[in-house]
């Protein structure tokens, strides 16, 4: 059943092959185990696929080695070029059909009073169920499927609700276009955050604390790399930086708006006669506050005021997701207060920001402007004109983006920073939110050239997003091999014998004094077995001296990649290192 959001896609070829193929997928359960043995719940297709949530019956389980009888009855369903056809009904006959089905018949009890159509697929002679459509016409169309793999999902992703199975598969229009499909997800498992961010030491999650990651000593200095970049820049630029509670009063969320727009979403302290607290989920409030404390005029603007505080916010355990999703997490924050003649350059100025820091990591990004909200704040002629002003800057940016209907933040527009990894995936990371609401809430006032008060506007804009999710974006996009700057230990010395340890601490000495993030490996193990520990750590070079090393003192230089540079100077090397973590190049030394 998918009646809702179908409409967006019935032009499109891919998606009806996808939900066509989650249908072929729940007749081929009901003929391998009966249609006794669960409830069907729900079955979308998505952008990468589709998958089936059901309820088990009676015990009955399935796993994954359950795939290849269930994908043999698929096929044998797909070649029997079955028709796909669709009815319509009335919600009485549907309730009717499906009245053994708690599922259905709470959807059609949800939408009794809503006059929508009521439409049933039915497949063959053996199958049938509620959905919106669209399908293909015959199953001989789905040319390309695969049952990827099972998990727990809570009905309507509440954590209240009951847990359903979840089937994952995908489908595409030809087996080339599968196998490529297949291929990246291998890739995606073995560039995977939450595997490699354990092994490589960077972070791990604990029970204890869901979605609040620990960050280990390897972890802490890229996030310090991260931070120590991202500042000089900043102050180049003339943001300063400030630190705001961690625990506020409720009012301050009832004055910004947060508290009937996001309240669910926080962690509350009822603190007794002190009234309610709530762990800071965001920086626009504090930063609001820090404004009012002093008398502004138009020569102060705009005033950049940046921030790295933790913050945090409750989600749904369902939705945690690595560093993807989390509940602490911590952005590269700043709220700017401009004038309304302000606003065209100091967005393009955050532009040009945005461009230099993910040119950094070779990123290429996409702007999507983010439009108002259901649950927009402020009046609809201040979200027009809002909105009608980025449109304006990124045309005379020349700066290409694309429309995301009700993507805007409830107090105003946005322009999403929509990311490309090294994959093709994208994920958002950065924003640029035009904010008129806030500033009014709180009363904020400078006083302008003509000597009169005036309300400033505020953006609110981040460039990495929150630092967790960047992280862990970075550390797939590299498979955990960071550029130099960026790599936790960028050389490790390995002395062939024990008779090189001497010379071996001399040279780690001149590292260290050099500013290099170096470590010595003086285990008593073969050379080869070194080299390959450090290549599984990541570790950019890794410099073996020997006994005509000790002589001559230059060092073997060689890279993670395998590649052997030979013997080179120990302070040629030290300068090959320096300009490449000064540049903060991708590459490794030619």
């Amino acid at each position: 059943m998918s009646q809702l959001d179908a409409s967006q896609h019935n032009d499109d070829n891919l998606y009806k092959i996808r939900h066509s193929a989650e249908h072929v997928l729940t007749q081929a359960m009901q003929r391998v185990f009966g249609p006794d043995k669960f409830f069907m719940a729900m079955g979308p297709a998505t952008d990468d696929g589709f998958y089936f949530d059901f309820e088990p019956l009676n015990d009955f389980k399935i796993s994954e080695e359950d795939f290849p009888k269930i994908e043999a009855e698929m096929q044998k369903i797909i070649k029997e070029n079955l028709p796909i056809i669709r009815s319509e009904i009335t919600i009485n006959q549907a309730k009717t059909m499906f009245t053994n089905n708690p599922y259905k018949l709470e959807w059609l009890e949800s939408i009794t009073n809503r006059d929508e159509v009521i439409s049933i697929y039915k497949t063959g002679d053996d199958f049938v169920d509620l959905c919106a459509g669209p399908h293909v016409r015959y199953t001989t169309a789905i040319k390309a499927f695969k049952l990827l793999s099972i998990a727990g999902a809570y009905w309507h992703g509440d954590e209240k609700n009951k847990m359903l199975t979840r089937i994952y598969g995908t489908a595409f229009e030809n087996k080339t276009d599968l196998e490529t499909h297949l291929n990246n997800l291998e890739e995606a498992k073995r560039r995977d955050h939450r595997k490699l961010g354990p092994q490589l030491g960077i972070f791990f999650l604990h029970e204890t604390a869901p979605g609040m990651p620990y960050w280990l000593p390897n972890g802490t200095i890229i996030i310090n790399e991260l931070l120590k970049f991202w500042r000089a820049e900043h102050e180049k630029r003339g943001y300063q930086e400030t630190i705001s509670p961690q625990l506020n009063k409720k009012q301050l969320y009832v004055t910004s708006g947060h508290w009937d727009h996001y309240r669910e979403n926080m962690f509350l302290s009822d603190m007794g006669e002190d009234g309610i607290y709530c762990l800071k989920p965001m920086n626009c409030p504090n930063a609001m506050t820090i404004f009012s404390q002093g008398i502004h005029s138009y020569r102060d603007l705009p005033l950049r005021l940046s921030d790295c505080d933790p913050l945090h916010r409750h989600e749904k355990s369902g939705q945690m997701n690595g560093l993807l999703r989390v509940q602490k997490f911590s952005q590269d924050d700043a709220h700017i207060f401009v004038t309304e003649n302000q606003i065209k350059d100091e967005y393009i100025k955050i532009l040009d920001i945005a461009k230099l820091f993910y040119s950094i990591f070779d990123i290429k990004f996409k702007i999507r402007l983010g439009t108002r909200p259901e649950d927009f704040m402020g009046d609809i002629k201040t979200w027009d004109q809002a909105e009608k002003d980025l449109q304006k800057i990124m045309k005379e940016a020349n700066i290409e983006y694309y429309v995301g209907e009700g993507e805007g933040a409830f107090y105003g527009p946005k322009l999403d920073i929509m990311m490309n990894d090294c994959m093709g995936r994208e994920w958002q990371t950065g924003t640029i939110q035009l904010d008129f609401q806030l500033p009014r809430n709180f009363k904020l006032k400078y006083t302008d050239a003509d000597g009169k008060e005036k309300t400033p506007v505020v953006i609110h804009r981040v460039i990495y997003g929150s630092l967790e999710r960047f992280m862990g974006i970075l550390i797939e996009h590299f498979a955990g091999a960071f550029p130099t700057w960026l790599s936790p230990i960028q050389v490790k010395i390995i002395p062939i014998t024990d008779a090189q340890h001497e010379f071996a601490n001399k040279v780690l000495q001149e590292l260290k004094d050099a500013g290099i993030r170096v470590e010595i490996d003086d285990r008593s193990e073969k050379m080869q077995a070194k080299i390959r520990d450090a290549q599984m750590q990541k570790i950019p070079y890794m410099l073996v001296v020997g006994a005509r090393e000790a002589e001559a003192e230059t060092v073997a230089v060689r890279q993670r990649d395998g590649q052997d540079l030979g013997a080179i100077a120990i302070k040629e090397f030290i300068t090959k290192i320096k300009e490449q973590i000064y540049n903060k190049s991708l590459n490794l030394i030619k």
